[in-house]
Formats: structure tokens, sequence, C-alpha cells
């Protein structure tokens, strides 16, 4: 990788990842597809995946002792499995072809399955985490294990985990530690489960050969969420948050259409 690209990666990272304690985002949900408009886009989810998973191993030291083991049992299991089958999933779709190509103002395009499916996934998901779905959604505890599949299988799949997470827990009668410690020790289970599936697929294989620059995007973007918090602190900022969903839906459908 030019030391240029390299350079324009890590920066982006580095931005964004501090970014997302203003715009209220998850990180997965703000770093992925910027990741994706430098790296092929199942690459990106799986460096993503990897910056998840070392943010929240902190996370888990502080909070995790809260965790309430009969909702991590109910819904962290099923998410643990069906994080595996989502990122097995991705790993199908970017073994897929071209789907439609096509011509415009004289240039050649192409609509590939696995850009598709990420794309439609991260429009649903911005308009979810825009909407404010946690506050609206009461779910009650005994579905815990549907909400456990679906937060893992799309965890898996592009990596947005929280929204589902969020709105099932944020109604089952935890309380605030107790959310925070449950919710951080399902997250890391989501991300051990994908990691093993992405190391075991073609995900993580083009950058594990440059272990520098994996390792440099990496710190940029937890360096940039580190700052963020010491600093500034957790501030949602609306007009940030529509600027920044506007952004992404740009990106969403530059991938889906094959412009990006």
């Amino acid at each position: 990788m030019p030391m240029l690209d390299l350079l324009v990666i890590c920066s982006t990272a580095f931005i964004v990842a501090g970014l997302t304690l203003y715009s209220g985002f998850g990180l997965g949900t703000l770093l992925m597809p910027v990741m994706a408009l430098f790296l092929p886009v199942d690459t990106a989810v799986a460096v993503t995946a990897v910056v998840h998973f070392i943010a929240n191993l902190g996370k888990l030291a502080l909070v995790g002792r809260h965790a309430v083991p009969a909702v991590v049992l109910k819904f962290g299991l099923p998410a643990f499995v069906a994080a595996a089958a989502g990122a097995w999933a991705l790993s199908w779709l970017s073994g897929l072809g071209s789907m439609l190509p096509y011509r415009l103002f004289g240039h050649q395009f192409e609509i590939v399955p696995v850009k598709a499916v990420i794309a439609v996934l991260l429009l649903v998901f911005v308009f979810l985490e825009v909407k404010g779905h946690e506050r609206s959604m009461p779910v009650d505890r005994r579905y815990l294990p549907v909400g456990g599949l679906l937060s893992g299988f799309f965890g898996g799949l592009s990596g947005h985990q929280g929204a589902f997470r969020s709105a099932f827990l944020a109604k089952s009668g935890l309380s605030t530690h107790q959310f925070l410690g449950t919710s951080v020790v399902i997250a890391c289970l989501v991300d051990f489960a994908r990691l093993g599936m992405y190391g075991a697929t073609l995900s993580l294989h083009s950058l594990a050969e440059r272990p520098g620059a994996l390792l440099a995007m990496i710190g940029a973007a937890l360096l940039g969420t580190f700052l963020s918090a010491r600093y500034i602190g957790r501030v949602t900022m609306r007009a940030i948050q529509v600027l920044i969903a506007a952004m992404l839906v740009v990106i969403a459908v530059g991938l889906g259409t094959g412009l990006l």
C-alpha cells in the first residue's frame, strides 16, 4: 500500500473515530463505510471489527463486572452463533461476481452484490440510529434470543450489531450499569465470533500480509476515540448527526450503485 494512501486512511480513521462521540453513531456504523472507500468492502468490515473489538476490551475491563449472566446467556449465545453465520454470509457475498454492469457518462460501472447488500443495511441502520430506535421499541425479555440472533447476524454481516442489541436490552429491566456491562460482554462475544470467521476467509488476508498498515489503521482509530473521550466528553450534537447521516447515505448510494 502506498504511503500516501495509508496516511489518508489513518487520518480519516482518526477523525471519524473521534466524531462518533459527537454524532451519536456507533463506531462501526461510522468507520466501516469510510474504510470501504479505500478498501474492499469485506476487508473494511473486518478491519472495523478489529478496532471495535479492541475498544470493547477496554470497556469490558471497566464495566464488564456489571453484566447480568442470565441476559448474556439468553442474548449473547444466540448472537455468538449468528455472528459466525453473518460473517460467513459476508464471505459468500464477496465471492459473487458483478451483478449489473452499466455505462454512465462514458465510464463503466458495475453493481456488486456485497456492496449492494452493505449499502442497503447501512441505509437501514443509519435511519434507526438517527430515529433513536431504542427509545421506542419496548421488548419483552422472552424475545431476547431473537434479538441475539438478529444482532449477531447483522454484526457478522456488516458490523451493525448495536442497533438490535440496544433495542432489545434497553427495555429489558436492566439498570444503567447492568445495561452497559451486559452490552459490552455481548459485543465482545459477537466480535470474537466474527473475527474468527473473518480470519478463516479472505476478509483480512490482504492486510494480514502487511501488519504494519493494519496496525496503523487500528491505532489511528483508537487514538481518535481515546482523545475525544478524554478531552471533550460524549456530546451528541443534532446538526452534526444529521450532516454525518447525510454523508453516510451518499456513501451507501455510491457503494450500492457501483459508483464507489
